[in-house]
């Protein structure tokens, strides 16, 4: 029987009942998906799965997604490394809030992240729920936004010059990034954007990618990017999760924005990412176009 036990947070719930070593029943998953989109983040405590078994259980979810600036493991064509080694002095990876991979034509729905090898101390992940922080806008910023398109990017991380890019290399980063001339490419994606399954809209940008928004003029999208990524990232919309050896970790990208923490230099850490894509097809979004005129009015 599976239990859930919630976090109290804006999102996060812990399920305890099942082993995921075993393939699991129609209905069991099922029940699972039920869970996760009420949740967002689902925790497994307690799980000692091989990466087949992680390869079986996230497919269970939905087909595989790509990760396109992270070269695989051998012989596991979806799955990546999220490595640290103990004396690394690159910046710690993802630590800017994002959605995975939100610049793709169409974003993965969610990432399925096993702790390999977790430090005894450090390395929380910081999860904000964007359905409640586009709940909690005004009325007004609400209106002013819904129809406003973000555009989203790779190049502030995996261009030649980005956080992970050449310069990057040069300081010995274990993790098998690819940078490169794809990452300048845009999209455009809702700021507003409504669920695929659930229809509920949530705040869909991040500093990690989003760059812009069309149709506003460089400095005023700064300034309403700015307002809008310090108010998705307060307290009462974050769930701190706290890691332990053998957990697997289940996130939903497209209510979510997520951030890495460190805090546990001098211990090696290991986790196995899987991303998954939509289950049903969705039509790619715009490449980044011309900008426009900006509207009377503004934001509050």
């Amino acid at each position: 029987m599976i239990t859930l036990e919630p976090t109290g947070a804006a999102c996060g719930a812990f399920v305890r009942g099942l082993d995921l070593t075993s393939p699991l029943d129609d209905a069991t998953m099922a029940e699972l998906r039920a869970a996760w989109l009420e949740h967002a983040v689902l925790a497994f405590p307690d799980q000692r799965m091989s990466i087949p078994d992680l390869e079986r259980f996230t497919l269970g979810l939905g087909p595989r997604g790509d990760d396109p600036f992270i070269a695989p493991i051998p012989g596991h064509a979806h799955v990546v490394e999220i490595r640290r080694e103990p004396d690394e002095t690159a910046r710690i990876f993802a630590e800017s809030w994002h959605s995975d991979w939100s610049f793709l034509p169409v974003p993965p729905a969610g990432t399925a992240l096993y702790g390999t090898i977790v430090p005894p101390v450090g390395g929380d992940t910081l999860f904000a729920c964007g359905a409640a922080a586009w709940d909690a806008l005004p009325a007004a910023d609400r209106a002013a936004l819904r129809d406003r398109l973000g555009v989203h990017s790779a190049r502030r991380g995996y261009a030649r010059d980005g956080m992970y890019g050449e310069r990057d290399r040069a300081l010995g980063r274990s993790m098998a990034i690819r940078f490169g001339d794809d990452a300048l490419a845009t999209r455009l994606h809702p700021i507003g954007r409504a669920h695929p399954e659930t229809g509920r809209v949530a705040l869909f940008v991040s500093p990690g990618y989003t760059i812009g928004i069309d149709g506003m003029d460089e400095a005023e999208s700064a300034d309403v990017l700015r307002m809008l990524f310090e108010h998705q990232k307060k307290p009462e919309f974050v769930y701190r999760h706290r890691w332990q050896p053998g957990m697997l970790v289940l996130w939903d990208n497209r209510r979510l924005v997520h951030a890495a923490t460190g805090g546990y230099e001098g211990h090696r850490r290991l986790l196995h990412r899987i991303t998954i894509a939509e289950r049903q097809p969705l039509a790619p979004a715009p490449a980044g176009g011309a900008r426009s005129a900006v509207p009377a009015g503004g934001l509050h």
